[in-house]
């Protein structure tokens, strides 16, 4: 578990982060957002004890940092953005030296991490010649290497395809079932895929930290339904149709190639209204091509919580 207390940082005059308080439980695999500038790569490295709060506390399964760090650090692996591997170091042997450094058994621990991390392929590769995806890999069979109770991920996938992206989200999703897991990123859906719990920092403060769906909710539940009509009967028509069905707050359009009208249906709260909208129009003679509802998503929420803070 991470315990985070009404921590601060100063750098001179200026606060990066202040009075921010957080508990992440094991199992958990939380997303760490905020603008560039906001504090949460402060917040970070202080959790990894790679700075000291000014004030408040960090506590690592009990362990404060800062008066105890080996014992806290023990439990804590850390993969930066931009991970400070050696390149001129053939991958199996680099693990084989993390290894010794950590304390642990090369033997036991290299082929473990080889298989969880994918690495089987570019084992006798120098790390220089990998992709950027590969050396991702390594940089978390790194970070796994003394079975941390706790990883800490920074901006994990940045400059993945969209294929290594994936990979390693299956990675960390099966790492958080056993571990808890902080991610900082800067791909709101990528949070929206991996994480059940957002925690978002602005201007150095806490703004925002519940799960994904309550965040949604936080800036109202107001959604809209996007249909796609032929355009034979009218337009007009279509808007007058769409207001007339209960639940509708209200109706604009939009001219599509080929004919077609997009109606764009304001709804507010959670009512369902597409099959009695869908009803109303087909009855009206229109041709439906699509429907689709728009809810609140993430980049919502973080657009409104973090924007002129």
């Amino acid at each position: 578990m991470i315990e985070v207390s009404h921590v601060s940082r100063n750098f001179g005059d200026f606060r990066a982060v202040n009075d921010v308080s957080f508990s992440i439980p094991t199992g958990q695999i939380v997303g760490l957002l905020g603008p560039n500038g906001a504090g949460k790569t402060t917040t970070m490295r202080m959790i990894t004890g790679f700075l000291a709060p000014t004030s408040g506390t960090v506590k690592i399964d009990g362990i404060d940092i800062c008066e105890n760090p080996v014992e806290a650090k023990k439990k804590i692996g850390y993969m930066p953005e931009s991970a400070p591997l050696y390149g001129e170091m053939i991958v199996e042997d680099y693990l084989v030296y993390i290894a010794k450094i950590y304390g642990q058994n090369p033997e036991e621990k290299v082929p473990a991490l080889c298989a969880e991390c994918g690495l089987k392929e570019v084992m006798s590769k120098n790390i220089s010649e990998l992709s950027r995806g590969n050396r991702q890999r390594v940089a978390l069979a790194h970070a796994l290497m003394n079975d941390p109770e706790i990883l800490i991920l920074d901006e994990p996938t940045s400059g993945l395809d969209p294929n290594q992206v994936e990979d390693v989200r299956a990675i960390i999703r099966e790492i958080g079932k056993t571990r808890t897991v902080i991610v900082s990123t800067h791909i709101l859906s990528e949070v929206e895929t991996i994480c059940s719990r957002a925690i978002i920092i602005s201007g150095g403060k806490l703004v925002a930290d519940s799960s994904i769906e309550e965040l949604k909710n936080s800036i109202g539940s107001s959604s809209s339904v996007h249909i796609t009509v032929g355009s034979g009967s009218g337009a007009e028509k279509a808007m007058e149709l769409a207001k007339a069905v209960d639940g509708v707050t209200a109706v604009s359009t939009n001219s599509l190639e080929g004919g077609l009208t997009e109606l764009v249906v304001s709804v507010n709260g959670d009512v369902e209204i597409r099959p009695s909208l869908i009803k109303k129009l087909v009855e009206g003679g229109f041709d439906l091509y699509e429907a689709a509802l728009n809810k609140n998503t993430l980049e919502d929420v973080f657009h409104t919580l973090t924007e002129a803070k």
